[in-house]
Parts: structure tokens; sequence; C-alpha cells
């Protein structure tokens, strides 16, 4: 039987759309996530303010992503859906990083395997425990696969050396401020081998899930509070555990109190 000029093997498709997705997402700007002893820290070399690599999904649930914008983004809509149907219909401790990282795999892969292009995205879930030993941080790739990374993981663009220099200098117990200074200097590193650049705080985006929260655990670290936690021989090692009592965003910590000293209650609606 003669094929016809444009037959291509199955499994010549599916190599062609792999090395597609792995091209174009390595070109990404990295993300890194890792545990410390009061939760799990997620950084990002992001310059914008208002396009996030990493964001809430619920509770004690959190999403980062690298590769196309429009495409984590409509994800990660999607995971807020899924969780708030799921905690409405059954519990709110029926919502877990597994079971959406089940459901991302689900659709990853029924994209890769029946569209014309696979999704340009690599996202990691991630569940902070009520102890370190507890946390969860899952990662799913272009193709459905799903990892469980145990305390750290890092994707997009040089992400092979910097779980390499995670392996190497990752310990449990670590401090906030320790934590993310190790996941900024590997950011900052030079893949070539040169000089490392300096990475200032205003070009992060920096994010945690507090394990000491009661239930909304994420929050994001900006302004005095993230240059204080960036400063070598700073005594700031920690995040407060009340929110700005100043008016702004509810899940933003930058460390400006005001001088009543009044904390601010923290919100239990769900994400959405």
């Amino acid at each position: 039987m003669t094929m016809p000029p444009y037959y291509a093997s199955p499994e010549q498709i599916m190599k062609d759309r792999a090395d597609y997705a792995r091209r174009n997402i390595a070109r990404g700007r990295p993300v890194v996530a890792l545990g410390y002893d009061g939760g799990i820290a997620f950084v990002a070399e992001n310059p914008s303010k208002s396009l996030h690599k990493i964001s809430e999904i619920y509770d004690r649930i959190a999403f980062a992503a690298v590769g196309k914008y429009n495409e984590f983004e409509n994800l990660r809509v999607a995971g807020v859906r899924y969780a708030d149907l799921r905690g409405y219909s059954y519990d709110r401790a029926d919502v877990t990083a597994r079971g959406l990282a089940n459901a991302y795999a689900q659709t990853l892969g029924a994209v890769f395997t029946t569209e014309p292009k696979p999704l340009e995205v690599e996202i990691a879930v991630a569940e902070v425990g009520l102890s370190q030993d507890r946390d969860q941080i899952f990662r799913l790739t272009y193709d459905g696969s799903v990892g469980d990374e145990g305390s750290y993981v890092a994707m997009g663009g040089q992400s092979e050396q910097i779980t390499a220099g995670l392996q190497e200098s990752w310990r449990a117990g670590l401090t906030l401020s320790e934590a993310l200074a190790l996941a900024v200097s590997l950011l900052a590193k030079d893949p070539a081998g040169g000089a490392p650049r300096t990475l200032p705080a205003s070009g992060l985006e920096v994010a945690i899930l507090d394990r000491n929260r009661s239930r909304r655990a994420f929050r994001r670290l900006a302004g005095s509070l993230l240059e204080k936690l960036l400063t070598p021989g700073d005594p700031t090692t920690d995040a407060p555990s009340t929110d700005d009592p100043t008016p702004g965003l509810h899940d933003t910590l930058t460390g400006e109190h005001s001088s009543s000293g009044e904390t601010s209650t923290e919100p239990d609606d769900a994400a959405g």
C-alpha cells in the first residue's frame, strides 16, 4: 500500500508536539516553589504587577505556572471553579491538591493527544499541610504527566540547573528568608557560567502558603516586607501572621502597619 506524501507516524506526531511544547516553555522565565518551616514559598522573576504566574486556588492550595499566559490563566480559572464547586457540593476538606492535579492532568493529556497543538504550559499545584512533612507539591507537564515533587520544584527556563541547586542546598527547616534567598540566588545564576544577575524585589513575584493561618493560607509578599526578607542580616525572617491594616489588596503583605497597631481580620470567603 502506498502512503500519501503527507503521512506521519503517530510516534513522530507525538514527538513533534512534545518538542514544540518543551521548546516554547523553556523560553519562559522560571518559577520556583519550595518548602520552609512555616509553609511553602513561591518565587518567580516577573516584573508585571497584574499578570501573575502565582495565584491562590482555594483555602490552602496555590497554583504556579510558566509558558503561555492565556493558556495557563484559563487553567487557573478552571481550577478555581473546580475547587469552589467541589467545596460547595461536598466539604471544603474534600478540595485537595491531588484531586486538582488529577483534573488538570486529564485536561492537559486530552489536549495533547487530540488537538493539533498542545498547551504550552507547565504548572505546579501545592497544598500546605499541618506540618512540613505533610506539604504536597505536584508538577504537571504539557502532556498531562503528574509528578509528586516532595519539597521543591522548578519550572521553565533553566529548570534543570535550578533543580540541581535545590537538591544541593535545600534542607528541611529553612526559615522564610533563607528559602527566598536560596530561590533568588538560583534564579539569578547565569546558565553560561558568568556572573550572577542582581534581581531587585520589584522584579520578583513572591507568595507563600502560610500553614499558621487557619483558613486562607495564601498571601503575596511585596513592599518593605519583601525587601527585608531578601536583605542579608536583616532580623526579619518570617511573614506576619496578621494582614496589613492599611487599605489595599487583601492577599498582599507589605509590612506597612499603621501607627495605631490595629490588625485586620482574615477574610473567610473562597478564592474567586
